[in-house]
C-alpha cells in the first residue's frame, strides 16, 4: 500500500485498481453502484442495508429517515473508469480517508462477489495515495483526473481523442462516471463537497478550459506525464 502520512486538512490523490487489472465496471448497473458508494458511504452514519434504503429514491437522493449528513472526507473530484477509479479528497477528520476507503472497498467487493460469484477482494491490494501540496499540482491533477482519464474511455482512447479533440471534448462533457460533467455544466453534485470550488475554479464552466485541456493533453502525450509521475500514481 502506497499511502503517505497526512493529517486533517491534507488534500490527497487516491487511485484504486481492480485485481489483476480486472474490470470493476462491467455494465451500467456496476457503474451506478460504485457512484452510489461515493455518495452514500461518505458519511459517519452507517446503514448496513443502505442499497435497499435508497433503491426507490431518485438518483443519489438521501433517505429522510437518515440523520443529517456528516461526511468522512471532502470529495473534490472523481472519475470512474472500467478497471480503476481516481479520487481527489481532503482529510477533514482524523482517519476519515482510511475509513471511507475501507467502507467503499468492502461494499464494492461484497457487491461483485454476490453478482458475479467471485471470491476475494475486487481490488488489487489497497488504495494508493499521494498528498498534493503545490498549486501547479492541483492544476495538473484537475486535467489528469477529469480530462485525461475520461478521454481514455473515448472510442479509440487518448490517441483518437488527441486527433479529434473537438468531438472528444463534447463526448467528455457527457461522460456519466466523473465529476467533470457536473463541473462544466454548473450542476450541483451530491457527491462533491467542494465549497470553495477549488477544482471548478480551475476548469470553469462550458468550454472555458477547452484550450488549456487540449494543450495539456498534447503535453501529456509527448512526455507521458513524467514530470508529474509521482502525482499520477500509475505509469501514465
Amino acid at each position: 500500500m502506497r499511502v503517505e502520512p497526512f493529517g486533517v486538512g491534507s488534500i490527497v490523490h487516491i487511485t484504486q485498481r481492480g485485481t489483476r487489472g480486472t474490470d470493476i465496471m462491467r455494465d451500467v448497473a456496476d457503474g451506478m453502484r460504485i457512484v452510489r458508494t461515493f455518495r452514500y458511504l461518505n458519511d459517519t452514519h452507517t446503514d448496513q442495508f443502505w442499497h435497499h434504503s435508497v433503491a426507490d429514491l431518485p438518483a443519489l437522493a438521501r433517505p429522510d429517515s437518515w440523520p443529517k449528513r456528516d461526511p468522512l472526507v471532502r470529495i473534490l473530484a472523481w472519475t470512474l473508469l472500467s478497471n480503476h477509479f481516481h479520487l481527489l479528497v481532503q482529510e477533514i477528520r482524523e482517519g476519515g480517508i482510511a475509513k471511507f476507503m475501507q467502507r467503499t472497498g468492502g461494499s464494492m467487493s461484497k457487491y461483485f462477489s454476490a453478482k458475479y460469484n467471485e471470491k476475494g477482494s475486487l481490488f488489487q491490494g489497497s488504495y494508493h495515495a499521494r498528498t498534493v501540496a503545490e498549486d501547479e499540482h492541483y492544476r495538473y491533477l484537475a486535467f489528469y483526473i477529469l480530462v485525461k482519464n475520461v478521454l481514455e474511455m473515448y472510442p479509440g482512447g487518448l490517441a483518437a481523442a488527441a486527433g479529434n479533440f473537438d468531438d472528444a471534448w463534447e463526448w467528455a462533457k457527457r461522460y456519466p462516471y466523473a465529476s467533470f460533467r457536473d463541473i462544466v455544466s454548473g450542476t450541483a453534485s451530491p457527491i462533491l463537497d467542494d465549497e470553495d470550488s477549488l477544482i471548478a475554479g480551475i476548469i470553469g464552466m462550458g468550454d472555458a478550459y477547452k484550450q488549456e485541456a487540449r494543450e495539456l493533453l498534447d503535453f501529456h502525450m509527448a512526455t507521458r506525464g513524467k514530470e508529474f509521475k509521482e502525482l499520477m500514481l500509475e505509469p501514465w
